[in-house]
């Protein structure tokens, strides 16, 4: 099998330093896309190659970066944001990309940016990523100085200054616009959905945004080809994807798999199965932020298409197990605690009813909580679900309740019966 995000990782130890980098093959493509092709030839590969953004979204990659306006058509300099927060709890694919080879980072970047004619570069990472921003510092370091960034790179008139800039470590800064605002020294609150930030980005110039993982993808694809990314997968979305499992299994960790791998083959093949004493009950497979999935969907294909037909999201790909030991009251209430604490405040909705909702559940889970309280929830789900709200925190925030009231209701009304958690 195939791994190519993961191939050059060696866990426990330092990334590779950019000669052994090259020495494995890497910043051919960039050698191949700037002296050889055009910024519309890279964008047309990447199109072909059926890529989707790998941040949680899945919009098709190289449909965003032909979003950028024409050289003509838009104000100058051009920007693009590496997207390397990772806030989304549960989620840690990310990192595991940057501490172990973050010149694959910097090689996909110059690629975006060649494809999107952007002159500067941000890589905003999350302030906690410590090993990640020294790893990265040192890994820039090195591209400057064998003429990958910098001016008239590889003696072409490609120019790419690149930048490394600590987040302001909250979750809203994973949102397109709030992200911009935070770049700009500004309070990080999200935005109106249009103009895109393709046409009105950083500082209202055209900006690109793209996730790490996604931006990792697009060496490959270049060096290898589109059909050779599509084969890499199981599903018509093309190559691999980075899973990762948390919970009471027998090896929590991530893997790269080919997109379309089934949730059981990742649970059980990868992850090792659940732990001597528990079992299987739930999973959140993409993150918190997506809704629970049951024993019956484990035979689901892990894509974007597929889990959408189950009614959840493939997010982040990061399943976070539910196991018939965990109370699926109190573990819903410590996400949307999390989330309370993370709404920006921007919008009443979420502002005023996350920690509404987080009220009502500590009520149920204290013991205090009435049958009407589950009404009050399911009327939540509806109040702070999609087209309410400025951005998709509270819908988001809703999917694992509104899901564990589907699944777990008998849970819910276990705590009202008997007045306490019967986990305790």
């Amino acid at each position: 099998m195939e791994r190519p995000l993961t191939q050059h990782i060696r866990p426990g130890k330092e990334p590779l330093e950019i000669k052994q980098y090259e020495g494995a093959g890497g910043y051919a493509s960039v050698r191949t896309a700037v002296k050889e092709m055009s910024p519309g030839d890279v964008i047309a590969a990447v199109k072909a190659s059926n890529l989707r953004g790998r941040g949680g979204a899945g919009f098709p990659t190289g449909t965003k970066w032909a979003d950028m306006p024409t050289l003509d058509d838009a104000r100058r300099p051009r920007f693009l944001i590496a997207d390397a927060d990772e806030m989304e709890p549960g989620t840690f694919k990310d990192r595991f990309l940057l501490e172990g080879n973050p010149h694959q980072l910097i090689e996909g970047m110059i690629l975006a940016a060649f494809s999107a004619q952007t002159e500067v570069a941000y890589i905003f990472l999350r302030p906690g990523y410590a090993p990640p921003q020294r790893r990265l510092i040192k890994a820039m370091a090195e591209a400057y100085d064998r003429g990958y960034l910098g001016k008239n790179i590889l003696g072409t008139d490609f120019n790419l200054e690149m930048h490394l800039h600590l987040s302001a470590g909250r979750y809203i800064c994973g949102e397109g616009v709030a992200m911009i605002q935070s770049l700009e020294g500004k309070r990080a609150i999200p935005g109106p959905r249009a103009p895109r930030t393709s046409k009105f980005g950083l500082w209202g110039n055209p900006t690109l945004v793209n996730n790490v993982e996604t931006l990792c993808n697009a060496p490959h694809i270049i060096n290898h080809g589109a059909e050779w990314f599509k084969g890499l997968s199981r599903c018509k979305d093309g190559g691999t994807k980075i899973f990762s499992v948390s919970g009471k299994v027998n090896r929590p960790g991530a893997w790269e798999l080919p997109m379309g791998t089934t949730l059981r083959e990742v649970l059980e093949q990868h992850a090792g199965g659940m732990r001597d004493g528990v079992k299987f009950r739930g999973v959140l497979p993409g993150g918190a932020s997506t809704d629970f999935l049951l024993e019956e969907h484990l035979d689901n294909p892990m894509d974007f298409d597929s889990l959408g037909a189950v009614g959840s999201r493939l997010g982040t790909a990061a399943m976070i197990v539910l196991d018939d030991r965990t109370c699926p009251v109190g573990m819903v209430l410590n996400l949307e605690r999390f989330f309370a604490r993370e709404s920006c405040g921007w919008c009443t909705p979420c502002r005023e009813g996350i920690p509404w909702t987080v009220h009502i559940l500590e009520q149920i889970e204290s013991g205090n909580g009435t049958p009407e309280d589950l009404d009050l929830l399911e009327a939540q789900t509806k109040l702070l679900g999609p087209g309410r709200t400025f951005c998709a925190l509270a819908p988001g925030a809703m999917e694992p309740l509104q899901s564990a009231l589907k699944y777990f209701r008998d849970d819910f009304e276990q705590h009202i019966r008997m007045r306490r958690c019967p986990w305790r």
